[in-house]
């Protein structure tokens, strides 16, 4: 329990001056005062201090960083940007050494004389190692974690309720509902035998795909600690010349990058969470390897539907799809306002189509942004699913700063019968009108009828009523009248060789003169 307080004291002191920095911009002086401005660079300072403080206190503040980098609701778009880097490489000895837990689980297995470090996380460490005459590759958890994220996730759950004191009463309830969702996701990262079996099922699905390596997994030398696979050599996707040596280029490769996930999501309902340019190499066939798959998760059947149905209304700009979507996947709870969310719906596709470049991240900051309003929460599985988006997309147009992110997705979607053609989709709307049309076109004869017969006996009559009524009428609006049409010919006759024009607009303001006169003496 004392390291408990005593890491809690750690993680306050740290944050406590950016802490500090943020309240006084609502606040000048802490408590009361006017608000203040903060230039964009001050931000941007601020949020690299956080990453660097975060990357310092190790694997559950980098996974809080690397979660809080999906969230625009809660965090500004600066600090978001700033968190999705923290994907770096970590020390091999940050943590406790790994290749202890190699001599405990694989000592008799393996010649440990072979190992060889490659690369360092924030919860493993990465070697490779000689097996039966051939190279593979450990991703080894780094030794004592688990206690330690343990009491580190205690520390970030005492942290809720101060953080929820100081916040504005719309992210209260983010903050409550991420703090649960954060918890789930970083546990099952923990589990490395979980993580085998999902990165078996995603190699499977693409097995019959030659343009994508899934490494392998060795199922005996597996454990809770240790994921063993196959060894797959590429150059990270972003390194200098890696795809020119593939004989790729870089729109075929982004393109490829984003089809491979969307199938995962999409079609497999099994999908790789984490592709930051370290998590990707290229081989020197061209091929796309896809590595560490911690952050990984599966979909049910109706969510792999309602996330495609949320595309579906995304790029058909269909608003009451886009909300039903929202209610279904619980990101909107079913009580919440339909009629003042629809409002807010057409006003985000409004201004993301005033747009000249719209992008995956533009939408999820612009949608969740507009929502603040209502209490809403993002469950783990879309939250994922919106980080694969984002960082991929990131990935992507770092390969080809043009890339367009939602016109492949398009693509994708009408490859895989998700929407229709532009023509199908036109045809499907007529069909639809036909049908909701057919019961009314069909009861129209008998109404016809019926109508006409009640005129014939007269038993049909209109009544209307005046919207204002005076006793003896407005004797001056004749003289309005006859301004105005004299107003219209002024501007008709100025095209005219003729100085026709004034004669037109003297005349029509002697009428007008005449009007106001007249309205005066009533």
């Amino acid at each position: 329990m004392k390291g408990y307080y005593l890491r809690s004291l750690q993680v306050i002191v740290r944050f406590l001056p950016v802490a500090i920095a943020l309240v006084r911009d609502r606040r000048r002086f802490l408590l009361f005062g006017p608000p203040r401005r903060v230039s964009t660079a001050t931000h941007r300072e601020r949020a690299d201090r956080l990453t660097e403080t975060m990357l310092e206190l190790g694997p559950a503040f980098i996974k809080v960083g690397q979660v809080l980098s999906t969230r625009p609701d809660i965090v500004p778009p600066t600090y978001t940007e700033a968190f999705a880097t923290l994907q770096d490489e970590v020390p091999e000895d940050a943590g406790g050494d790994p290749l202890t837990v190699v001599e405990a689980e694989l000592g008799d297995e393996l010649d440990l004389e072979t190992l060889e470090p490659v690369a360092g996380g924030s919860l493993a460490f990465v070697y490779t190692a000689a097996y039966e005459g051939d190279r593979i590759a450990l991703k080894v958890r780094r030794p004592g974690l688990v206690p330690v994220i343990e009491r580190d996730l205690r520390v970030i759950r005492g942290l809720v309720p101060l953080l929820t004191a100081f916040a504005d009463e719309r992210q209260r309830y983010s903050i409550e509902n991420l703090a649960d969702d954060f918890e789930n996701i970083i546990l099952e990262e923990l589990d490395f035998e979980r993580e085998a079996a999902i990165m078996a099922t995603i190699g499977a699905n693409f097995a019959d795909d030659d343009r994508v390596v899934v490494p392998s997994t060795h199922d005996d030398l597996c454990s809770e600690r240790i994921v063993a696979m196959e060894y797959v050599e590429g150059r990270k996707i972003t390194a200098d010349r890696a795809l020119e040596s593939a004989g790729t280029g870089p729109t075929e490769m982004a393109t490829l990058i984003a089809r491979t996930y969307l199938k995962m999501g999409l079609v497999d309902g099994v999908f790789h969470a984490d592709p930051h340019p370290g998590n990707l190499s290229v081989t020197d066939e061209g091929r796309l390897v896809i590595y560490d798959y911690g952050m990984s998760q599966r979909l049910s059947e109706q969510e792999q539907d309602d996330i495609a149905t949320l595309y579906r209304s995304l790029v058909r700009r269909d608003v009451d799809g886009l909300l039903n979507t929202l209610i279904a996947l619980e990101i909107l709870e079913p009580t919440v306002d339909r009629a003042a969310v629809r409002q807010v719906l057409e006003l985000v596709i409004e201004n993301l189509e005033g747009r000249s470049q719209i992008t995956w991240r533009a939408i999820i900051t612009e949608l969740l942004s507009m929502l603040h309003d209502f209490p809403f929460r993002i469950p783990p599985n879309v939250m994922l699913l919106i980080r694969v988006g984002t960082v991929g997309e990131g990935v992507c147009r770092t390969l080809d700063p043009e890339f367009d992110f939602l016109g492949v997705t398009r693509s994708f979607l009408v490859d895989h019968g998700f929407i229709e053609s532009e023509l199908e989709a036109l045809l499907e709307d007529v069909r639809t009108d036909l049908r909701e049309s057919a019961p009314v076109l069909a009861r129209a004869p008998a109404r016809f009828d019926t109508v006409f017969g009640q005129l014939e006996r007269g038993e049909l009559v209109v009544r209307t009523d005046p919207v204002e009524t005076t006793a003896d009428g407005d004797p001056a609006v004749g003289y309005a009248i006859v301004a105005g049409s004299l107003f219209v010919a002024t501007a008709v006759l100025t095209f005219h060789d003729l100085p026709l024009e004034i004669a037109s607009l003297v005349l029509g303001l002697v009428f007008l003169g005449q009007y106001v006169y007249r309205r005066r003496a009533a």
